[in-house]
């Protein structure tokens, strides 16, 4: 998997995705690299259709740091009407052992006027965000000050509302869009990266606990019989917390196969090997 950021899109035709894609980015062929993944089928007599698909890839991981997404702020915002149509979107490159999330000392932006900046610039981009989905919702923000991520303090946000399962999506696709492009938009406004999290009604605190509770299971599974363990496809922030939470099991070792969207962590016994 290539390590930049990208994003897939779909339509009827391959050009249309790419069209598509460019839009989105407000970007210009020369600025990205582009795979087909899917080609597309008419089906015979309307039956069997598919759409086409296709990846583009920055060709600067600068831009993820500095976007250009488009010259006008609102336009910033529209992005995040098509959310869904984003894959993968972690702001770092994934690998299969990530450095560790730890509980640590807060960085140097809890200790500036730089963390306060942030914290408001990240929760009115949020709110006007979640009022361009017509979403009507309470966000609060405070800076992550139990934890660190690549070495600085990230800004917590806390969605909180009615009936926001909208918020989350098919295995938090729209979730992790919405953070995604908050991450871009304070990034530019801030003119440097500062690490967002996004969640919603608590969410991604439930998640890990679930995630955490299948690692365990599926690794004494995998002592247990012998055999490799193969888990469900799943996004990059997932699969990380997989490989976390077995990797100082010294009975088993973890493996990320398979191309995106269907990348999915195997479970190996060390007998095995």
């Amino acid at each position: 998997m290539d390590n930049h950021t990208h994003i897939e899109t779909i339509a009827p035709s391959p050009e249309e995705a790419i069209e598509k894609g460019l839009q989105e980015l407000g970007l210009s062929e020369d600025d990205v690299q582009i795979e087909v993944l899917d080609e597309g089928s008419k089906g015979l007599f309307g039956l069997g259709s598919r759409q086409a698909r296709v990846r583009l890839t920055l060709r600067s991981t600068s831009k993820v740091d500095t976007p250009t997404i488009s010259t006008e702020r609102n336009q910033e915002l529209e992005t995040v009407k098509d959310a869904s149509q984003y894959v993968d979107l972690e702001p770092t490159p994934e690998t299969d052992l990530p450095p560790d999330i730890s509980m640590t000392k807060a960085g140097d932006l809890s200790t500036s006027s730089l963390g306060d900046e942030a914290v408001d610039i990240a929760t009115q981009t949020v709110q006007e965000l979640l009022e361009k989905m017509s979403v009507k919702a309470e966000v609060s923000a405070s800076l992550g000050v139990d934890q660190e991520i690549r070495g600085k303090t990230p800004v917590c946000i806390d969605i909180n509302g009615n009936d926001l399962s909208i918020l989350i999506g098919r295995q938090a696709e729209t979730l992790n869009a919405l953070q995604y492009i908050t991450n871009l938009i304070v990034g530019k406004e801030l003119s440097q990266s500062i690490p967002i999290i996004v969640d919603v009604e608590g969410y991604r605190k439930r998640r890990e606990k679930q995630l955490q509770g299948l690692a365990k299971r599926m690794a004494d599974q995998a002592v247990k019989t012998g055999r490799k363990q193969m888990l469900e496809p799943m996004p990059a922030n997932e699969r990380r917390l997989i490989h976390i939470e077995l990797r100082d099991n010294p009975q088993i070792i973890t493996e990320s196969i398979g191309e995106d969207p269907r990348r999915k962590v195997t479970i190996i016994p060390v007998s095995q090997q």
